[in-house]
């Protein structure tokens, strides 16, 4: 699974205050550890309290770089921020995100092209998020349909299913793992799935419990990307021996080791 680390975020108050200070030590020691963890990619998140989130945005791409060398999923609501941080990135990057408001979904698809990024896409419109599987499905056809046309293969798409909490919103996550499987249906080759997988357990009290056994569900349905807290080191091993179960890693005693191994 392509793991991306969540951790740098303006709303975790260390890296709201590294940014205020410019501490460039918290970040890259968080950029460092979430990778040695068996990161593939990194979150980067300014915040909403951010004053200056577009000077925010590229000074934590810079800073990033200048630690580890894995892509970067640039996470704001607006596009100018974004934009900043292609600009700073030195590798792939992933655009984190659009919905499937047309309007919003073709700039987002122009900027991925010109970029040469991969597009985060919720399956999500004006109208809300989705209370069921086939009007997710319906927004994910819409989506792939509009990238195609703009000219953006779905392998460089990530459909995101919108991942809801448990404690308000149970009774959708039967739906949500399901269409995980059904979003491969609707392309050849068909694009990728993601989650934020903290969603799920946020406002909940046994929170890692909730995502690991969520994250192992969704994976053997074929879930391809998570947003996550690869510092969780049970959630990690979970994820590690559903790869194994699923034959995508071969056994050995030291399964769990050998699979960090081959991430560094």
């Amino acid at each position: 699974m392509y793991i991306i680390g969540e951790l740098i975020n303006g709303m975790y108050r260390n890296v709201r205050e590294a940014l205020a200070a410019r501490d460039a030590s918290v970040i890259k020691t968080l950029a460092r550890r979430q990778v040695e963890a068996g990161a593939d990619a990194l979150d980067v998140n300014c915040g909403p309290l951010s004053k200056d989130p577009a000077q925010d945005m590229r000074w934590l791409v810079e800073t990033i770089q200048s630690e580890v060398a894995v892509p970067l999923c640039l996470d704001n609501t607006k596009q100018a921020v974004i934009v900043e941080g292609l600009r700073a990135c030195r590798n792939k990057a992933i655009i984190n995100s659009t919905t499937a408001d047309a309007d919003k979904l073709d700039a987002y698809l122009a900027l991925a092209l010109q970029h040469h990024a991969s597009l985060i896409a919720l399956t999500v419109d004006k109208k809300g998020v989705p209370q069921d599987k086939e009007r997710r499905l319906e927004l994910a056809a819409f989506i792939l349909e509009r990238a195609a046309g703009a000219g953006l293969p779905a392998d460089e798409i990530y459909l995101d299913p919108v991942l809801m909490p448990i404690n308000v919103a149970q009774n959708q996550l039967e739906d949500i793992l399901r269409v995980i499987g059904d979003f491969k249906l609707l392309t050849t080759p068909p694009a990728k799935s993601v989650v934020g997988l903290s969603n799920i357990s946020q406002g909940s009290k046994n929170r890692s419990i909730i995502n690991r056994t969520f994250l192992v569900m969704a994976q053997a349905l074929g879930l391809e990307a998570a947003i996550l807290d690869p510092l969780d080191q049970e959630l990690m091993r979970s994820l590690i021996t559903g790869a194994l179960i699923l034959n995508k890693t071969i056994y050995c005693d030291s399964y769990i080791e050998a699979y960090l191994k081959g991430k560094s």
